[in-house]
């Protein structure tokens, strides 16, 4: 019988309160957890719909460090995400059936199981099904109103433990040419209108050759002064624990707060000193500060503080030993926060930014004219568009035979946003865990290399 079709003799109503109560009696044909409909044309649950859905629309290739057949169960499915994803294809899952703009609803309800050869299998887990697809992406988990652009790791990066994207979504200069011929004369989505003519400078940028040249003498000052704005010293918060010390989940999430506190006392701090701080009201400041405090922080943690964070604080990690139950609580955003969060580590120290950099970068953020109830959303803009071309200008001056390096590091400050926004729905309690498991898979990443 169709997915929509009613069973025999029965009004269409009556059909399909039986249907929805037969389903609730039913399990999940990933995981066995109880199954909440049929979704991309197999009975599942609403966690391994959103996994596939987002491992699909993100073009996501994951790694398995067995041997390819892990068990699958509600509390077990979140330990391997290769495993996971090749049962959703065995068992019938449809990815046609993903509405191609990411937005929640299948594409064609009357879409049902399929089933594929396992060659058409291999090249989907390996990433080779999306190779000829352009060369990056824009992905929407279908989770958040808010898209994101790819994880943006280029192809000299190694693969995470955890998972990759395919090397079609990596950050090239064609990427971003055809990325202007698509968007250009369209409207941008609010989320990106902070970012000022990044496809045309790109697209333009391929064609001409790396030229000596100086950095200008404005743009020199500016930099300096934002750079003077910075608190650089270490962090003050004692992270350091004795051998054979067990931290528990309280003392971690205790020792998180304090970290978050000070990293905040210091972004107060740095306002004050700002270069156009007196250009701007004191509600502006105290709207954009509300609004971007966690991505300032989240910028800080990966760059100007990542040895103390990826180094203090990961040896504090490691003494940390998760329950059984904390494990398999773990909840599906905070899988996905980790994913993104590694591959952002990486991309940061692969371009190993500057301080100079790190300064732009972090007004370019603060300065967002698109937040509500700001009373001067124009001067915000012409701020923003300043330090914009300030950083254009200083890495074009400062790594002239990088031409990719610039859009690199502007397409890190949505991805910041993203994870920010999502980090928020991340129970508190998981934190510790999410900790750990970042900064784990980091060092050990990072000492690999």
């Amino acid at each position: 019988m169709g997915a929509g079709g009613g069973l025999p003799g029965l009004p269409q109503s009556l059909s399909s309160c039986l249907a929805d109560e037969r389903v609730d009696q039913r399990t999940c044909l990933i995981c066995g957890d109880r199954a909440t409909g049929l979704h991309y044309g197999i009975i599942s649950c609403e966690g391994c719909k959103g996994f596939f859905k987002r491992s699909i629309c993100n073009k996501r290739v994951y790694r398995c460090s067995r041997d390819k057949n892990c068990v699958m169960s509600r509390k077990q499915r979140n330990r391997c995400q290769y495993c996971r994803l090749l049962k959703c294809l065995q068992m019938g899952m449809n990815r046609k059936a993903i509405r191609e703009d990411g937005m929640p609803g299948g594409r064609n309800k009357s879409i049902g199981p399929v089933q594929i050869s396992e060659e058409e299998i291999e090249r989907i887990m390996s990433g080779q099904e999306f190779e000829g697809e352009a060369n990056m992406s824009w992905s929407n988990n279908g989770d958040s109103d808010h898209s994101s652009p790819g994880n943006g790791v280029s192809e000299s990066n190694q693969p995470s433990p955890v998972s990759t994207p395919s090397s079609s979504r990596s950050v090239e200069l064609n990427g971003f040419a055809a990325l202007r011929d698509q968007y250009l004369g369209t409207p941008v989505s609010t989320h990106y209108q902070y970012l000022p003519h990044l496809f045309s400078y790109s697209a333009h940028s391929a064609l001409m050759p790396p030229q000596p040249r100086s950095l200008d003498p404005q743009s020199h000052s500016l930099i300096n002064q934002l750079v003077c704005a910075e608190d650089l010293e270490p962090l003050g918060t004692p992270m350091l624990i004795e051998d054979g010390y067990k931290v528990t989940q309280a003392e971690l999430f205790a020792l998180l707060c304090r970290l978050a506190d000070e990293l905040l006392f210091r972004q107060i701090a740095w306002i004050k000193k700002l270069p156009f701080f007196c250009e701007l009201s004191i509600k502006d400041y105290t709207c954009l500060l509300s609004s971007t405090w966690q991505e300032l922080i989240l910028l800080s943690s990966l760059t100007v503080y990542s040895k103390q964070i990826f180094g203090d604080l990961a040896d504090v990690t490691s003494k940390y030993s998760p329950s059984d139950d904390e494990l398999h609580r773990f909840s599906e955003e905070g899988m996905e926060v980790m994913e993104r969060l590694i591959y952002l580590f990486r991309k940061f120290n692969q371009l190993k930014v500057s301080n100079e950099e790190y300064a732009c970068m972090k007004a370019i953020n603060f300065l967002n004219q698109d937040i509500r109830g700001l009373t001067n959303a124009s001067q915000l803009e012409q701020l923003n568009k300043r330090y914009w071309y300030v950083c254009q200008d200083f890495t074009e001056y400062k790594y002239p035979h990088q031409p990719n390096r610039f859009p690199d590091l502007m397409m890190c400050l949505p991805e910041i946003r993203y994870i920010a926004g999502k980090m928020v729905n991340v129970p508190l309690e998981q934190l510790p865990l999410l900790f750990k498991a970042v900064l784990h898979s980091c060092k050990t990443s990072v000492s690999k290399e």
